[in-house]
Protein backbone atom coordinates (compact mmCIF):
# COMPACT_ATOMS: atom_id res chain seq x y z
CA UNK A 1 0.00 0.00 0.00
CA UNK A 2 1.35 3.22 -1.30
CA UNK A 3 1.85 5.98 1.80
CA UNK A 4 0.12 9.32 1.18
CA UNK A 5 2.27 12.17 1.19
CA UNK A 6 2.16 14.71 3.36
CA UNK A 7 0.63 18.75 2.12
CA UNK A 8 2.96 21.05 2.91
CA UNK A 9 1.24 24.66 3.17
CA UNK A 10 2.96 27.76 3.41
CA UNK A 11 1.74 29.41 6.65
CA UNK A 12 1.80 33.37 5.18
CA UNK A 13 0.52 32.23 1.05
CA UNK A 14 -1.23 29.29 2.15
CA UNK A 15 -0.22 27.53 -0.86
CA UNK A 16 0.74 23.96 -1.47
CA UNK A 17 4.46 23.11 -2.16
CA UNK A 18 7.29 21.22 -1.85
CA UNK A 19 9.36 22.77 1.17
CA UNK A 20 9.43 24.76 3.34
CA UNK A 21 11.73 26.60 5.41
CA UNK A 22 11.55 28.14 9.26
CA UNK A 23 11.38 31.79 9.60
CA UNK A 24 11.48 33.27 13.04
CA UNK A 25 8.68 35.75 13.72
CA UNK A 26 11.16 37.65 15.98
CA UNK A 27 14.40 37.50 14.07
CA UNK A 28 16.83 35.93 16.18
CA UNK A 29 19.46 38.85 15.99
CA UNK A 30 16.13 40.51 17.54
CA UNK A 31 16.13 38.47 20.71
CA UNK A 32 13.63 35.87 19.06
CA UNK A 33 15.93 32.70 18.93
CA UNK A 34 13.75 30.73 20.84
CA UNK A 35 10.66 32.16 20.08
CA UNK A 36 7.62 31.19 17.87
CA UNK A 37 7.97 30.40 14.32
CA UNK A 38 6.34 29.68 10.94
CA UNK A 39 6.69 27.31 8.32
CA UNK A 40 6.91 29.62 4.94
CA UNK A 41 7.96 28.85 1.67
CA UNK A 42 11.14 29.72 0.70
CA UNK A 43 9.54 32.47 -2.15
CA UNK A 44 7.95 34.05 0.98
CA UNK A 45 10.32 34.04 3.18
CA UNK A 46 13.16 35.71 0.71
CA UNK A 47 10.91 38.10 0.11
CA UNK A 48 10.24 39.15 3.73
CA UNK A 49 13.82 39.74 4.57
CA UNK A 50 14.32 41.67 1.28
CA UNK A 51 11.42 44.01 2.02
CA UNK A 52 11.69 44.30 6.10
CA UNK A 53 14.48 44.87 8.19
CA UNK A 54 15.13 42.49 11.27
CA UNK A 55 14.09 45.37 13.72
CA UNK A 56 10.79 45.49 11.31
CA UNK A 57 9.77 41.85 11.59
CA UNK A 58 10.54 42.35 15.11
CA UNK A 59 8.60 45.12 16.10
CA UNK A 60 5.41 45.47 13.40
CA UNK A 61 5.07 42.44 11.43
CA UNK A 62 6.01 39.57 14.18
CA UNK A 63 2.68 37.51 13.52
CA UNK A 64 1.45 36.17 10.42
CA UNK A 65 -1.96 38.01 10.55
CA UNK A 66 0.38 41.27 10.73
CA UNK A 67 2.60 39.83 7.94
CA UNK A 68 -0.39 39.26 5.50
CA UNK A 69 -1.86 43.06 6.69
CA UNK A 70 1.32 44.47 5.81
CA UNK A 71 1.02 47.05 2.82
CA UNK A 72 4.15 46.92 1.23
CA UNK A 73 3.89 42.61 0.59
CA UNK A 74 0.51 43.02 -0.48
CA UNK A 75 1.15 43.18 -4.52
CA UNK A 76 3.36 39.85 -3.94
CA UNK A 77 1.13 38.26 -1.70
CA UNK A 78 -1.97 38.46 -4.91
CA UNK A 79 0.75 37.70 -6.81
CA UNK A 80 2.35 34.59 -5.71
CA UNK A 81 -0.97 33.11 -4.77
CA UNK A 82 -1.79 31.73 -8.09
CA UNK A 83 1.84 30.46 -9.27
CA UNK A 84 3.28 27.41 -8.86
CA UNK A 85 6.80 28.76 -7.78
CA UNK A 86 8.69 26.50 -5.45
CA UNK A 87 12.17 28.70 -5.77
CA UNK A 88 12.84 32.48 -5.79
CA UNK A 89 16.94 33.07 -6.33
CA UNK A 90 17.05 37.23 -5.36
CA UNK A 91 20.20 39.42 -4.12
CA UNK A 92 19.62 42.45 -1.24
CA UNK A 93 20.77 45.32 -2.15
CA UNK A 94 19.62 48.26 -3.92
CA UNK A 95 19.07 46.60 -7.24
CA UNK A 96 16.92 43.20 -6.97
CA UNK A 97 17.57 40.81 -9.88
CA UNK A 98 15.05 37.51 -9.55
CA UNK A 99 15.01 34.32 -11.30
CA UNK A 100 11.86 32.14 -10.65
CA UNK A 101 11.96 28.23 -11.10
CA UNK A 102 8.65 26.90 -11.80
CA UNK A 103 7.43 23.72 -10.83
CA UNK A 104 6.16 22.26 -13.90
Amino acid sequence: MARKLDVLVCELCEREVQSLSRHHLVPREEGGRYGATAELCQPCHSTLHLTFNNRELAILYNSIPALRQAEPLQKYLNWVKSKRIEKIANRRGKSVDACFILNA
